[in-house]
Protein backbone atom coordinates (compact mmCIF):
# COMPACT_ATOMS: atom_id res chain seq x y z
CA UNK A 1 0.00 0.00 0.00
CA UNK A 2 1.22 3.43 -0.62
CA UNK A 3 0.90 6.35 1.46
CA UNK A 4 -1.53 8.94 0.85
CA UNK A 5 -2.97 12.22 2.23
CA UNK A 6 -6.88 12.06 2.20
CA UNK A 7 -9.38 15.29 1.87
CA UNK A 8 -12.91 15.17 3.03
CA UNK A 9 -16.16 17.77 3.39
CA UNK A 10 -16.05 17.07 7.19
CA UNK A 11 -19.49 15.07 7.08
CA UNK A 12 -19.88 11.72 9.26
CA UNK A 13 -20.35 10.28 5.48
CA UNK A 14 -17.38 11.70 3.89
CA UNK A 15 -15.11 10.62 6.68
CA UNK A 16 -16.21 6.77 6.55
CA UNK A 17 -15.71 7.46 3.03
CA UNK A 18 -12.48 7.86 3.38
CA UNK A 19 -11.89 4.44 5.12
CA UNK A 20 -13.93 2.73 1.93
CA UNK A 21 -11.83 4.26 -0.81
CA UNK A 22 -8.32 3.26 1.46
CA UNK A 23 -9.44 -0.08 1.40
CA UNK A 24 -10.57 -0.11 -2.29
CA UNK A 25 -7.64 1.73 -3.52
CA UNK A 26 -5.38 -0.23 -1.51
CA UNK A 27 -3.86 3.24 0.08
CA UNK A 28 -2.96 3.43 3.90
CA UNK A 29 -3.79 7.67 4.63
CA UNK A 30 -0.99 8.92 6.41
CA UNK A 31 -3.35 11.66 7.57
CA UNK A 32 -6.84 12.58 6.86
CA UNK A 33 -8.01 16.40 7.18
CA UNK A 34 -11.52 18.44 6.65
CA UNK A 35 -11.57 20.36 3.55
CA UNK A 36 -10.36 23.99 3.96
CA UNK A 37 -8.24 22.93 7.09
CA UNK A 38 -4.43 23.58 6.53
CA UNK A 39 -2.67 20.18 6.39
CA UNK A 40 1.04 19.48 5.28
CA UNK A 41 1.73 18.17 1.76
CA UNK A 42 4.37 15.63 2.90
CA UNK A 43 2.51 13.11 0.67
CA UNK A 44 0.57 13.13 -2.47
CA UNK A 45 -3.50 14.00 -1.66
CA UNK A 46 -6.63 13.53 -2.76
CA UNK A 47 -9.78 14.46 -2.24
CA UNK A 48 -12.84 11.91 -1.24
CA UNK A 49 -15.96 12.26 -2.84
CA UNK A 50 -19.16 11.87 -0.30
CA UNK A 51 -21.13 8.46 -0.82
CA UNK A 52 -24.07 7.53 1.13
CA UNK A 53 -24.09 3.57 0.12
CA UNK A 54 -19.90 3.45 0.50
CA UNK A 55 -20.39 5.36 3.91
CA UNK A 56 -23.42 2.85 4.84
CA UNK A 57 -21.75 -0.43 3.82
CA UNK A 58 -18.55 0.69 6.08
CA UNK A 59 -21.05 1.66 8.89
CA UNK A 60 -22.95 -1.64 8.89
CA UNK A 61 -19.84 -3.24 8.69
CA UNK A 62 -18.46 -1.78 12.01
CA UNK A 63 -21.95 -2.24 13.91
CA UNK A 64 -21.96 -5.87 12.79
CA UNK A 65 -18.75 -6.82 14.23
CA UNK A 66 -19.50 -4.71 17.57
CA UNK A 67 -22.08 -2.56 18.00
CA UNK A 68 -19.74 -1.03 20.57
CA UNK A 69 -16.95 -0.17 18.16
CA UNK A 70 -19.80 1.85 16.10
CA UNK A 71 -20.88 3.66 18.90
CA UNK A 72 -17.77 4.84 19.73
CA UNK A 73 -17.45 5.83 15.86
CA UNK A 74 -20.20 8.08 16.35
CA UNK A 75 -19.13 9.81 19.46
CA UNK A 76 -15.45 10.32 18.71
CA UNK A 77 -15.93 12.04 15.47
CA UNK A 78 -18.16 14.62 17.44
CA UNK A 79 -15.01 15.22 19.41
CA UNK A 80 -12.56 17.98 18.95
CA UNK A 81 -9.68 15.32 19.17
CA UNK A 82 -6.66 16.45 17.15
CA UNK A 83 -6.50 14.53 14.32
CA UNK A 84 -9.20 12.60 15.36
CA UNK A 85 -9.89 11.19 12.23
CA UNK A 86 -6.41 9.30 11.70
CA UNK A 87 -7.31 7.72 15.59
CA UNK A 88 -10.84 6.51 14.38
CA UNK A 89 -9.42 4.89 11.09
CA UNK A 90 -6.81 2.96 13.26
CA UNK A 91 -9.37 1.88 15.30
CA UNK A 92 -11.59 0.26 11.60
CA UNK A 93 -8.54 -0.77 10.40
CA UNK A 94 -7.82 -2.97 13.67
CA UNK A 95 -11.51 -4.05 13.94
CA UNK A 96 -11.53 -5.12 10.81
CA UNK A 97 -8.16 -7.24 10.76
CA UNK A 98 -8.31 -8.66 14.67
CA UNK A 99 -12.19 -8.35 16.08
CA UNK A 100 -13.69 -6.97 18.61
CA UNK A 101 -11.89 -8.18 21.45
CA UNK A 102 -9.43 -5.72 22.06
CA UNK A 103 -12.59 -3.31 22.71
CA UNK A 104 -12.57 -5.02 26.33
CA UNK A 105 -9.21 -3.66 27.26
CA UNK A 106 -10.16 -0.16 27.73
CA UNK A 107 -6.07 1.16 28.61
CA UNK A 108 -5.54 -0.10 24.93
CA UNK A 109 -3.58 2.31 22.92
CA UNK A 110 -5.91 2.51 20.19
CA UNK A 111 -8.74 2.41 22.19
CA UNK A 112 -7.81 4.73 25.58
CA UNK A 113 -7.32 8.05 23.44
CA UNK A 114 -10.97 8.13 21.94
CA UNK A 115 -12.62 6.71 24.92
CA UNK A 116 -10.54 9.76 26.55
CA UNK A 117 -12.05 11.93 23.95
CA UNK A 118 -15.83 10.79 24.38
CA UNK A 119 -15.42 11.28 27.96
CA UNK A 120 -14.50 15.25 27.95
CA UNK A 121 -17.05 15.25 25.10
CA UNK A 122 -20.24 13.83 27.03
CA UNK A 123 -18.56 16.43 30.24
CA UNK A 124 -19.06 19.00 28.14
CA UNK A 125 -22.63 18.24 26.82
CA UNK A 126 -23.98 18.01 30.68
CA UNK A 127 -22.70 21.21 32.07
CA UNK A 128 -24.05 22.53 29.03
CA UNK A 129 -27.83 21.63 30.12
CA UNK A 130 -27.29 23.86 33.28
CA UNK A 131 -25.15 26.66 31.55
CA UNK A 132 -26.76 27.02 28.26
CA UNK A 133 -29.65 30.23 28.76
CA UNK A 134 -32.86 31.27 26.68
CA UNK A 135 -33.77 34.01 25.94
CA UNK A 136 -37.40 34.57 25.10
CA UNK A 137 -37.33 36.60 21.15
CA UNK A 138 -40.97 37.06 20.26
CA UNK A 139 -42.43 33.43 21.14
CA UNK A 140 -39.28 31.54 20.38
CA UNK A 141 -36.88 30.41 22.57
CA UNK A 142 -33.38 30.86 21.48
CA UNK A 143 -29.95 30.30 23.08
CA UNK A 144 -26.24 30.72 21.77
CA UNK A 145 -23.57 28.41 22.65
CA UNK A 146 -19.49 28.31 22.16
CA UNK A 147 -18.35 24.52 23.07
CA UNK A 148 -14.93 22.60 22.10
CA UNK A 149 -17.06 19.71 20.86
CA UNK A 150 -20.04 19.43 19.16
CA UNK A 151 -22.08 18.61 21.28
CA UNK A 152 -26.11 19.69 19.71
CA UNK A 153 -26.61 16.10 19.17
CA UNK A 154 -26.23 15.07 22.49
CA UNK A 155 -28.03 18.04 23.61
CA UNK A 156 -31.07 17.26 20.70
CA UNK A 157 -32.63 14.61 22.54
CA UNK A 158 -32.23 16.50 26.09
CA UNK A 159 -34.16 19.93 25.56
CA UNK A 160 -36.62 18.56 22.87
CA UNK A 161 -37.71 16.25 25.24
CA UNK A 162 -38.12 19.01 28.10
CA UNK A 163 -39.26 22.01 26.36
CA UNK A 164 -41.25 19.74 23.62
CA UNK A 165 -44.13 22.01 23.47
CA UNK A 166 -41.90 25.15 22.86
CA UNK A 167 -40.67 26.59 19.40
CA UNK A 168 -36.88 27.19 20.17
CA UNK A 169 -33.29 27.02 18.62
CA UNK A 170 -29.77 26.73 19.92
CA UNK A 171 -26.66 27.64 17.74
CA UNK A 172 -23.41 26.55 18.09
CA UNK A 173 -20.66 29.70 17.30
CA UNK A 174 -18.11 27.07 17.58
CA UNK A 175 -19.27 24.61 14.76
CA UNK A 176 -21.88 27.16 12.96
CA UNK A 177 -24.71 24.47 13.49
CA UNK A 178 -28.00 25.23 14.68
CA UNK A 179 -30.71 22.91 16.47
CA UNK A 180 -34.60 23.95 15.30
CA UNK A 181 -37.48 22.27 17.00
CA UNK A 182 -41.01 23.02 16.85
CA UNK A 183 -43.74 21.02 18.43
CA UNK A 184 -43.52 17.20 16.78
CA UNK A 185 -39.82 17.53 15.02
CA UNK A 186 -36.47 18.93 15.31
CA UNK A 187 -33.36 19.48 13.12
CA UNK A 188 -29.60 20.27 12.83
CA UNK A 189 -28.97 22.61 10.33
CA UNK A 190 -25.42 24.17 9.55
CA UNK A 191 -25.23 27.80 9.27
CA UNK A 192 -22.42 29.50 8.49
CA UNK A 193 -23.40 32.84 9.61
CA UNK A 194 -25.84 33.68 12.31
CA UNK A 195 -26.98 36.47 14.68
CA UNK A 196 -29.98 36.87 16.77
CA UNK A 197 -31.88 40.23 16.79
CA UNK A 198 -31.75 42.08 20.30
CA UNK A 199 -34.48 41.84 22.93
CA UNK A 200 -37.69 43.55 23.91
CA UNK A 201 -38.14 45.28 26.53
CA UNK A 202 -39.65 42.34 28.41
CA UNK A 203 -36.94 40.08 27.53
CA UNK A 204 -34.32 43.06 28.77
CA UNK A 205 -36.31 43.52 32.15
CA UNK A 206 -36.16 40.04 32.64
CA UNK A 207 -31.86 39.28 32.26
CA UNK A 208 -31.75 42.07 34.29
CA UNK A 209 -33.73 40.91 36.94
CA UNK A 210 -32.09 36.99 37.25
CA UNK A 211 -28.23 39.35 37.15
CA UNK A 212 -29.56 41.42 39.85
CA UNK A 213 -30.52 37.83 41.79
CA UNK A 214 -27.69 36.61 40.98
CA UNK A 215 -25.37 39.25 42.36
CA UNK A 216 -27.49 39.66 45.38
CA UNK A 217 -27.91 35.72 46.02
CA UNK A 218 -24.17 35.74 46.24
CA UNK A 219 -22.41 35.74 50.11
CA UNK A 220 -19.51 38.46 49.49
CA UNK A 221 -17.36 37.02 52.35
CA UNK A 222 -17.81 33.77 51.42
CA UNK A 223 -16.82 34.48 47.73
CA UNK A 224 -14.67 31.71 46.29
CA UNK A 225 -13.57 32.60 42.49
CA UNK A 226 -11.08 29.36 42.72
CA UNK A 227 -14.05 27.18 43.34
CA UNK A 228 -16.58 28.63 41.19
CA UNK A 229 -13.90 28.09 38.32
CA UNK A 230 -13.63 24.71 39.08
CA UNK A 231 -17.47 24.54 38.60
CA UNK A 232 -17.76 27.20 36.28
CA UNK A 233 -14.89 27.15 33.81
CA UNK A 234 -14.99 30.96 32.66
CA UNK A 235 -15.12 29.76 29.23
CA UNK A 236 -18.84 29.30 29.15
CA UNK A 237 -19.26 32.32 31.24
CA UNK A 238 -19.42 34.39 27.46
CA UNK A 239 -22.96 33.04 26.78
CA UNK A 240 -24.67 32.93 30.41
CA UNK A 241 -27.07 35.91 31.11
CA UNK A 242 -25.28 36.44 34.85
CA UNK A 243 -22.25 36.92 33.88
CA UNK A 244 -23.23 40.20 31.45
CA UNK A 245 -22.57 43.65 32.20
CA UNK A 246 -26.06 45.44 33.49
CA UNK A 247 -25.18 47.73 30.13
CA UNK A 248 -25.32 44.73 28.19
CA UNK A 249 -29.28 44.74 28.97
CA UNK A 250 -31.00 47.41 27.15
CA UNK A 251 -33.18 46.91 24.52
CA UNK A 252 -33.26 48.78 21.36
CA UNK A 253 -36.15 51.47 22.26
CA UNK A 254 -35.06 52.43 25.54
CA UNK A 255 -32.57 55.29 26.79
CA UNK A 256 -28.53 54.64 26.36
CA UNK A 257 -29.88 51.25 24.44
CA UNK A 258 -26.81 48.84 23.73
CA UNK A 259 -26.98 45.84 22.22
CA UNK A 260 -27.81 42.41 24.92
CA UNK A 261 -23.92 39.98 25.79
CA UNK A 262 -23.71 38.16 22.19
CA UNK A 263 -26.38 39.10 20.87
CA UNK A 264 -25.95 42.21 18.23
CA UNK A 265 -28.44 43.21 16.01
CA UNK A 266 -29.13 40.74 13.06
CA UNK A 267 -32.20 39.11 11.80
CA UNK A 268 -34.89 38.14 13.48
CA UNK A 269 -35.44 34.63 15.25
CA UNK A 270 -36.49 32.05 13.14
CA UNK A 271 -40.45 31.45 12.73
CA UNK A 272 -40.12 27.76 11.63
CA UNK A 273 -37.75 25.42 10.94
CA UNK A 274 -35.31 25.60 8.01
CA UNK A 275 -34.41 23.23 5.28
CA UNK A 276 -34.74 19.07 5.72
CA UNK A 277 -32.58 17.38 8.31
CA UNK A 278 -28.92 16.41 7.18
CA UNK A 279 -26.70 13.33 7.90
CA UNK A 280 -25.90 13.22 11.56
CA UNK A 281 -23.52 11.36 13.57
CA UNK A 282 -26.47 10.83 15.57
CA UNK A 283 -27.62 8.27 13.34
CA UNK A 284 -26.57 5.28 10.83
CA UNK A 285 -25.56 6.85 7.77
Amino acid sequence: MKEITYCYDGSFDGFLCCIFESYVRKEIPTAIFCDGDPFPALFPSCFIETNAHHARRVFCKVKYLSPYAGNILQRAFLTCMPEKEIFLYRLVERLLREGPSFLRRQTDNTLYPLLTAIRHLQNEAHLLKGFLRFSDLNGVLGSEIQPKNQVLPLLQGHFCARYHQERFFIYDRTHHQALFHVPGKSVLQPLSFFEMAPPDSQEAHYRLLWKRFFDTVAIRERENPVCQRTHLPKRYRGTMTEFQEATEFKSPGSPAAVPAPGVPGGISAPERLLGSEPSVPGSSP
